[in-house]
Order: C-alpha cells, then sequence, then structure tokens
C-alpha cells in the first residue's frame, strides 16, 4: 500500500512535468518574434522554464509525500510509515531538490548568459566570409561568462567560511529538537545555504515588483481588460476613417490637377501622410474583417462563436481569482503580523514563527480540505501556479526595466531573444521567492507538516506509542515548538521547509529581510489593485497598426523568398529542405 501510495504521487508528478514541457514550450513560441527565432535560444529558454516549473511543482509533491506517511485521525504514523522507510522518501525528496535547485543555479548563472552572449557574438558577415568559426565564437561568449564563474566561485567560497547562528547556538529557546537539527556544522550545507539565501534575496526584489503587481492585474484582466482588438468598434471607426481619408485625398488631387506643375509642397506632403495612413486603416480593417471570422474557414467562425459563448466564464473565473487574491492577502498579512509579535526569537532566527497564533483563513481551509483526500493537495497546486502565472503576468505588463528605463518589452510574438532570456532568469531567481513566500507566510503550518497530526498523551506502557482512539480531543496539529516527546517520532517536516529555516536560523539577515520584504509585496499589490479598479485598460492602437506594419512586411518578405526558392528549385531541379528562418543575425532556429 505504501508503495503504491507513494509511486502514484511520483507518477502524476512525471505527468505534470511532461504537460509542463508542452506548456514551456508553447509559451516560448507564442510570445518570440518568428523573424528572431534562434534554435540555441529556444532550446534552452524551453528547457530552463521546464525545469523551473519542476521546482515549483515539487513543493506541493513533498508535502504529499511527507504527509502519507501520517495517519492523522488518529494523530500517529500508518503501520508501514517505519524511520528507515520514512527516511527513505525523505532522501530521495532531497536529492530531487538538490538535483532541481543546482540545474536552476546553474542554468540562471551560467547556461542562460552563456547562450545570450553566443547569440550575441554572432556575425553574418564574418561568418558569410569565413572569418568567424565555431569555435572563435564561443571564446566570444565564454570570456564574458568567466565574470558569472566567478561571481559563483566567489558566492560558495563566502557561504563556506562566513561565520553563522553564533547568537541562534546559545539561545534558549531554540533548546529543540528541531531547532537543533537545522543548526548546520556542515561547511558545505553551510555553503549551500548561502547560497540559496542569496538567490532567494535577489529572486525576492523581484517577487515583490512582478509577482505583486502580478497578482492585482491577472484577475481584474480577465473581469474588464479591453480585448486586443474589438472588432465591430474597429471595422466602424476604421470604415468611417477610411471614408474620410479617401474625401480629403480626392480633394487634394482635384485640387493639382487645375494647377500648372501639380500640388504645392504643403499639399503633396499632406497627400503622403495622407496615402500612408490609407494603407494603415486598411490593415485596420484587414484586421477586423479577420477577427469577425469573415472569409475563414467555417472551424475559425466556429471558435469565435464558442469564444463569444463562453466569455461569462471568463468573468467568473477573474471573479473567483479576485476573492483568491484578497485571501491570500489578508493571510500573509495575518501571518506577518503573528511572526512580527509571536515570532520565538524574532531577527535573531528570521522570524521563525513556533506555531500560528491568529487565526489564518487560508492555512485553515487547506488542513480541513486534507479530510478528503486529495482535495487538499489540489487546491495547494493551484494556488501555487496561481503564484507562478501571476509572476509571468507581471513581467509582461512592467516589462524588463532598470530603475524607470524599459529595456524589453515582453509581448506575444514580438519578444527578442534576448528579453525571452532574461525572463527565463528572473522566473528562475522569482521561483525562488515563491518557495519562501508559500512556504513561510502564505501557508507556514500547511506547508511545514501538512495535515499531520499526533496525539497528545503517554503511553500506557513504557515504550508503546500513545494512542487517541478513545480521546480525539487530544490529537493536535504538529507543530515546530511541540514539547512532547513523541511529537518528532510522528511529525516529519517537509524538505522545503527544513532548506528554508535552515536559511533564515543560520544567516538571520536572510531570514529578517525576506520576511520584512513580505510587507513591500503586500503594498504593491494594493497599490495596482486600487489602481486597475479605477483605471479602464484602453486599446493601444499604435502599437497594433506598428504590429500589422511589421507581419505585413514578414509576409510579403516570406512570399518573395518563396517565389524565389521556387524558381530555384525549378531550375536545379532539387528541393532543399528548410528546417528554420534565418534571424536578423543570421542564425538559423
Amino acid at each position: 500500500m505504501a508503495l503504491i501510495q507513494t509511486s502514484l504521487i511520483w507518477v502524476a508528478y512525471a505527468v505534470a512535468i511532461v504537460l509542463l514541457l508542452a506548456v514551456a514550450s508553447v509559451f516560448v513560441f507564442l510570445y518570440q518574434t518568428p523573424r528572431d527565432r534562434a534554435a540555441s535560444v529556444t532550446t534552452i529558454c524551453i528547457f530552463t522554464t521546464s525545469v523551473l516549473l519542476a521546482t515549483v511543482l515539487l513543493m506541493p509533491v513533498d508535502i504529499a509525500l511527507v504527509s502519507s506517511t501520517s495517519l492523522s485521525s488518529q494523530g500517529r504514523k500508518k503501520d508501514w510509515a517505519t524511520p528507515e522507510r520514512v527516511d527513505s522518501i525523505l532522501y530521495t525528496l532531497k536529492i530531487v531538490y538538490y538535483t532541481l535547485y543546482s540545474l536552476d543555479a546553474v542554468l540562471c548563472l551560467l547556461v542562460v548568459p552563456f547562450t545570450y552572449f553566443w547569440y550575441e557574438e554572432y556575425d553574418e558577415d564574418a561568418a558569410e566570409h569565413g572569418e568567424q568559426t565555431a569555435g572563435q565564437r564561443f571564446w566570444g561568449a565564454f570570456k564574458y561568462t568567466i565574470a558569472f564563474i566567478v561571481f559563483v566561485v566567489i558566492i560558495f567560497l563566502i557561504g563556506f567560511f562566513v561565520p553563522f547562528a553564533k547568537q541562534a547556538k546559545g539561545d534558549d529557546r531554540l533548546d529543540l529538537d528541531y531547532f537543533k537539527h537545522l543548526l548546520a556544522e556542515n561547511h558545505g550545507e553551510r555553503a549551500l545555504s548561502f547560497a540559496l539565501g542569496l538567490l532567494m534575496l535577489i529572486g525576492t526584489i523581484l517577487y515583490v515588483l512582478y509577482t505583486g503587481a502580478g497578482l492585482a492585474l491577472l484577475p481584474v484582466a480577465m473581469i474588464k481588460s479591453a480585448p486586443s482588438v474589438s472588432a465591430p468598434a474597429l471595422a466602424a471607426n476604421t470604415a468611417s476613417q477610411l471614408e474620410s481619408n479617401r474625401e480629403r485625398q480626392r480633394q487634394l488631387e482635384g485640387r493639382g490637377e487645375g494647377r500648372h506643375g501639380g500640388l504645392d509642397p504643403r499639399d503633396r506632403r499632406e497627400l503622403e501622410a495622407l496615402v500612408r495612413e490609407e494603407r494603415t486603416l486598411i490593415r485596420r480593417e484587414r484586421l477586423a474583417a479577420e477577427s469577425n471570422g469573415e472569409d475563414r474557414h467555417w472551424l475559425v467562425k466556429s471558435w469565435i462563436k464558442i469564444e463569444a459563448v463562453f466569455r461569462p466564464l471568463k468573468l467568473i473565473g477573474g471573479l473567483l481569482l479576485v476573492v483568491l487574491a484578497l485571501l491570500i492577502f489578508a493571510s500573509m498579512l495575518i501571518t506577518g503580523i503573528d511572526k512580527a509579535k509571536n515570532s520565538i526569537c524574532k531577527a535573531g532566527c528570521g522570524y521563525i514563527l513556533g506555531h500560528i497564533n491568529i487565526f489564518q483563513p487560508l492555512n485553515w481551509i487547506l488542513v480541513k480540505s486534507s479530510k478528503v483526500f486529495p482535495v487538499d493537495y489540489v487546491l495547494f497546486l493551484l494556488l501555487v501556479l496561481f503564484f507562478f502565472c501571476s509572476s509571468v503576468v507581471g513581467i509582461g505588463a512592467v516589462g524588463i526595466r532598470f530603475l524607470w528605463l524599459t529595456i524589453f518589452k515582453i509581448r506575444k510574438g514580438h519578444t527578442s531573444p534576448q528579453a525571452l532570456l532574461l525572463a527565463t532568469v528572473l522566473l528562475n531567481l522569482i521561483v525562488l521567492a515563491i518557495n519562501y513566500s508559500v512556504a513561510m507566510v502564505v501557508a507556514p503550518q500547511y506547508a511545514t507538516f501538512g495535515p499531520q497530526t499526533f496525539c497528545d498523551r503517554q503511553p500506557l506502557i513504557a515504550g508503546a506509542r500513545p494512542s487517541c482512539k478513545n480521546f480525539p480531543a487530544d490529537i493536535k496539529p504538529c507543530t515546530e515548538t511541540a514539547t512532547n516527546h513523541y511529537a518528532k517520532d510522528v511529525c516529519t517536516p517537509s524538505v522545503l521547509s527544513t532548506f528554508i529555516n535552515r536559511v533564515t536560523i543560520n544567516f538571520p539577515f536572510f531570514g529578517v529581510v525576506l520576511f520584512w520584504a513580505q510587507f513591500a509585496f503586500l503594498g504593491v499589490y494594493l497599490i495596482v489593485f486600487l489602481t486597475t479598479l479605477f483605471k479602464t485598460p484602453r486599446l493601444d492602437q499604435e502599437q497594433i497598426d506598428r504590429d500589422l506594419e511589421e507581419e505585413e512586411e514578414e509576409g510579403l518578405l516570406a512570399s518573395t523568398g518563396r517565389r524565389f526558392n521556387a524558381t530555384w528549385q525549378d531550375i536545379t531541379g532539387r528541393g532543399k529542405r528548410t528546417y528554420g528562418t534565418t534571424d536578423t543575425n543570421g542564425e538559423r532556429s
């Protein structure tokens, strides 16, 4: 029975990863610019996105596996959950965590920067004339990546030698088995904890800005966002503007017919501007017709009608997400106040909370839903994915910025390879911050012990385990500060919570910054949410016109290329198989 249950959890995780690999592929292809596709960039972005999604989904798996060893209704371990079997499950989880976190760090700090410079180093003219070899391009990318390698080495050296947890080791309030276990003595664990804490700190800054904004924007956008193209209004306005434009052109052309030498320079400039505007309006008219499904396949028309029919579901889904976001806001605020007031050692251990002292709604919902398997795991999975999707929406809305300067914009079908690589790095770092926030602030008790309970009684026979069969009132939820000697044999903390608590208790500075940053996150969410409520999104018509012009140019270039290739193949009598398109830097995708 034990093997079946744990195997099912791992199989479900594997299936989810396969599905998310498809989601990552669609995400990358949907956002990148078609004319700038590069095989190296696309591959690395898809792989990196898949790894960070696997990291996000490991948290629910961690809690599900740890909780599967406990019989919550009786406050004891299941018969098969011997200490050896529990240690085996924890060891497997640690291996997976170490593997994924190591992959995240290597991809974020080494592979993605190298791919960025590899893409930038390509010189089309030099490659065509044989002046740039693959070795030269590799060295050009590698010499810039050396700085990142040095940065990684410095992080681990600092973590290896930096003094830590001196005040925590002498703190009588931490004289419990759970906290003694967190005080790392191994230098390797110390270096890894420091590196993880530093990356989590950087990720938290991004988490506050992007996820805080995205958490407010995602639900509200589903409720009242303007569609990318409002077809009826766009068609009516465009037809009116096009008619006025052509009427003005006819007036100017008629004025020029009666003059010697044609129009004067001022009227000629106006006529040229009207001709350009006419082309734009024709493109806009075509877009409105496509949005209405005119002259398109019946399947496309049917899909447009289905979207219109199910549009109310989008409104309902947005309202549900608003409620969820407000519930998350309230839960985080309550936990933050609870930690600030009742933490067992305050800033000395990064505001670790021994047990919940104030009613926390989200944590209560997850614990109560655990009575019906697997409702709590599904809810927790959706909660984690909501945070991740909010991060994606936040990056798309804010863009990649340095202070007030926009470096790259993230838009569907118009995101450059460099922007995609930087966006994956940002998401990688944000995922670490999401892990801290969900595990320590959003649902701290559930993320640490899940629905595990213990029997707070003494055994009838020495050496036996206590029984609460006839005393249900003595079955209590597991906490870090449980004083019952038998609680440590029943309560098994999740691997992720152990990692994070080890970082905050050994390096309290990280814990203090990460904790107070949650209030900044709530502030950003509140500001963006209130702003979005009273500010209706408007249609960016200029951006749509620029996109349409680019698509038209790409279509003309692609059509010309196809005609040339067809003619050349007719002359040579040989067909050429193409594997992709050449981007502006000449790299083939």
